[in-house]
């Protein structure tokens, strides 16, 4: 698989990642039912993406919604999600 701008290989290690940390998040619950999983996922992982583009593009939204491929009214909601604005 390539990265889409860039034409190099993109790393599976954040995918493994991601699948290995739930896995291990669902072998701790015991017995107990996992609620909500999809939104846990994506705030863990969206927060600290969204701190690490801020910081690349010295907090210049439009930049860093462009880089993200999303649009600025969006990042800006996802900013005030993860009260990082």
């Amino acid at each position: 698989m390539t990265g889409i701008a860039t034409g190099r290989a993109i790393d599976p290690a954040l995918s493994e990642t991601a699948q290995r940390t739930l896995q291990e998040y669902l072998d701790t619950l015991g017995n107990h039912e996992p609620s909500h999983v999809y939104r846990l996922m994506m705030d863990e992982v969206e927060r600290p993406m969204l701190e690490v583009m801020m910081r690349y593009t010295h907090h210049n939204q439009s930049k860093a919604a462009q880089l993200m491929g999303i649009n600025r009214a969006t990042l800006r909601h996802k900013l005030k999600r993860h009260k990082l604005l």
